[in-house]
């Protein structure tokens, strides 16, 4: 597969690989972006209100119900164990847990232009997390490939953004090691483990190509907006929207070669309906649960694809 390196967006990083360095560095862009607007408005650094019931907000005590209160906080173990409504009292969170879902599967080491998907994802991952601790939030996220998944647990501080780099740049799907055929599994496996994870009020940041993306992911992840905010990011290569032009090609990933040919008119249009079908299914996905949807192609800015795609939430 062909790349190019006039796009990359960060030193350190190449088209096919990313640097620690290279990762870190994007702090700095960072600070033109913010995570403060949409449905959880900020109130102070590292201070959220939900737009949500319960959302954003932390169990403080419970006391005897009264007139007016919200039945869905009654606290039923309290009420048990004293034979007497219990009301269950909330304060507000300090700091809003924000978890970065990487996909590092094999279909993502891919591009015909700029990046590999795999390096946009690790740009986009990086540039969000140094926003989220900027602004005050707790870091972490999953990072999975075909079978290996990493969990982190949203921590405060500039430790959790680079205990987020280590993960990305030491994952063994750099080596092309860890390639299987059920990617749809890995994805789905890693969907489910992280609305375990995501406690209510969190911002939830999915960063793939989708592929395999079906009606068992679209549930996990309407479950998953439920009780959180979420952006997809939806990262694709210009070949995968579009054939080049007619003629012979041939596309090789380091062990499997493919040759296909675009003087084939119903097969330019499949390719096209394809790919067309899936984003607008992942769009209709985003828009029936109020999630944030960002589409990104490999040749594209990541600072610039956060800057305008959340500056219309």
């Amino acid at each position: 597969m062909s790349v190019t390196s006039e796009s990359i967006s960060s030193p350190g990083n190449s088209p096919a690989s990313i640097t620690t360095a290279g990762l870190i560095a994007l702090s700095q862009k960072s600070r033109t972006l913010s995570l403060k607007s949409g449905m959880i408005s900020a109130v102070q650094s590292g201070d959220y209100q939900s737009a949500f019931k319960g959302r954003g907000m932390e169990y403080n005590e419970s006391r005897l119900y009264q007139a007016g209160d919200d039945i869905r906080n009654i606290d039923w173990r309290v009420t048990a164990r004293t034979g007497k409504a219990h009301t269950k009292l909330f304060c507000e969170e300090r700091e809003r847990p924000v978890h970065i879902w990487v996909d590092f599967r094999a279909p993502m080491f891919f591009a015909t232009r700029g990046k590999f998907k795999s390096v946009m994802a690790a740009e986009l991952a990086s540039l969000f997390a140094w926003t989220a601790n900027r602004q005050g939030d707790r870091v972490g996220g999953v990072v999975f490939s075909d079978s290996i998944h990493h969990e982190l647990k949203p921590q405060r501080g500039k430790s959790a953004v680079l205990r987020l780099i280590k993960h990305m740049v030491e994952h063994p799907a750099w080596q092309q090691t860890d390639i299987h055929e059920n990617q749809r599994q890995g994805m789905l496996h890693s969907l489910i483990n992280l609305r375990r994870m995501a406690r209510p009020g969190s911002l939830v940041i999915l960063l793939s190509d989708f592929r395999g993306f079906d009606e068992e992911s679209r549930s996990h992840l309407i479950r998953l907006r439920q009780h959180n905010e979420l952006i997809m990011v939806h990262i694709y290569d210009w070949l995968e929207e579009f054939l080049p032009p007619a003629g012979n090609y041939r596309i090789r990933n380091g062990e499997q070669e493919l040759e296909f040919d675009t003087n084939n008119k119903k097969l330019i249009a499949d390719h096209a309906n394809k790919f067309k079908s899936h984003q607008q299914y992942l769009i209709k996905t985003a828009r029936s649960c109020h999630a944030n949807f960002l589409s990104c192609r490999t040749e594209d800015n990541a600072e610039q694809i956060i800057k305008h795609g959340l500056r219309s939430r």
